[in-house]
């Protein structure tokens, strides 16, 4: 009886492990660490902070404008394409990119849009 407990706690651990994986090999993406208030058009028509920093209400910088967005308006961060917006399953590892253009590599778990960062660096 015990084997078999230890057994099946084994498979479910394998597969949770599985499923957390995301969809496959890590990939790279390219984009801006940002808020996700600007990146998901909360208060930007333009996917940008375009206009919050023409308002000059939440900072100069496009850093700024998502650490003030981050802190008072509920935002997350996030990575910002030209086509998507990617939620982080772990954004401690991108906090000193924020307002940056990176180069991430990561997991994409495509249902959810969110990505594992496993490695970021500065776009160059």
């Amino acid at each position: 009886m015990y084997k078999i407990a230890i057994w099946t706690g084994s498979w479910v651990l394998a597969l949770a492990v599985l499923a957390h994986a995301g969809d496959g090999d890590s990939r790279v993406f390219r984009g801006e660490i940002s808020d996700s208030q600007c990146a998901l058009n909360v208060h930007s028509l333009t996917r940008s902070h375009q206009e919050m920093l023409k308002s000059k209400s939440m900072g100069g910088t496009a850093k700024e404008c998502s650490l003030y967005c981050i802190k008072y308006l509920g935002g997350v961060l996030v990575l910002s394409t030209k086509q998507d917006v990617y939620h982080l399953d772990n954004p401690d590892k991108v906090l000193g990119f924020v307002g940056q253009q990176v180069v991430v590599t990561g997991m994409l778990e495509s249902k959810t849009k969110t990505l594992h960062v496993v490695k970021v660096e500065a776009a160059k």
